[in-house]
């Protein structure tokens, strides 16, 4: 636990950014802008709108579990050990980061992530309220990236949360994306995602909501990522926006 922790000036400064265009992100995930996931607890409780079409709650009904329970996993705490080549790792795509009841065992994790630095963790939370109490001795890590889920301007709050916390990439999830997003604050935000909703029930995301955003990023010079338009089928509907996709990644600010 880390109370009073002082933080660098490099640390708080914004990073710049880059484009890598037509680079196939996904290699182990299915999940367009990482290279693999990694979940060493699984489980959740819906906080906010986003949460309501859940495809965690979705998967894990159909195998019989409560996906409200939080529980260590069994068999790939320790998988990223196991990964010798680099690789981009989305961590707790099951679950929450810093839910709270996790609090046990997140020292291990943190441990697992010093002792990986070959890898790079994006720790996306819609609990950024609970960061800073959490974080390891010795933070900022290189190799972690922190992002908040935000789909509509309810949750700004968020993103002011996530920018008292120093990191190498700070990053911004809009999906599922539930409504215009006008003065969306990105000041600190190196990395934009967007995505709309998909699967049963989803929510539909409008073509303008995304332009906005695109245009928001562009002014604030902040990497924008289009991850998908969603729908029942978003294998259909596919990532096009305007006749390209966009597949801007951030510069870390942190190097080992």
């Amino acid at each position: 636990m880390n109370t009073g922790m002082r933080f660098s000036d490099t640390a708080r400064r914004k990073p710049s950014w880059t484009i890598e265009r037509g680079k196939q992100m996904a290699q182990s995930s299915t999940i367009e802008w990482t290279e693999a996931t990694w979940n060493p607890w699984h489980g959740c409780h819906k906080v906010s709108p986003g949460c309501a079409h859940c495809y965690m709650y979705r998967d894990k009904k159909r195998y019989g579990q409560d996906p409200s329970i939080v529980v260590r996993s069994k068999t790939s705490f320790d998988a990223p050990r196991r990964w010798k080549s680099p690789k981009m790792i989305f961590t707790c795509s099951w679950s929450d980061f810093f839910v709270s009841e996790a609090d046990e065992w997140r020292r291990e994790a943190w441990q697992v992530i010093r002792d990986t630095p070959q890898h790079t963790y994006q720790i996306l939370t819609k609990r950024p309220e609970r960061i800073l109490e959490h974080l390891p001795d010795g933070w900022p890590l290189h190799n972690v990236w922190l992002g908040v889920s935000v789909e509509n301007p309810r949750f700004y709050w968020r993103i002011e949360s996530l920018n008292q916390i120093p990191a190498s990439v700070r990053f911004l999830s809009l999906e599922p994306m539930l409504s215009s997003m006008a003065g969306l604050p990105l000041e600190g935000i190196s990395w934009v995602v967007v995505g709309g909703e998909s699967g049963p029930r989803c929510r539909p995301m409008k073509a303008e909501w995304v332009r906005e955003i695109q245009r928001q990023c562009r002014k604030a010079k902040a990497a924008f990522f289009f991850k998908q338009w969603g729908g029942p089928r978003k294998d259909v509907t596919g990532r096009i926006l305007d006749g390209k996709t966009w597949n801007a990644m951030p510069v870390p600010l942190l190097t080992a």
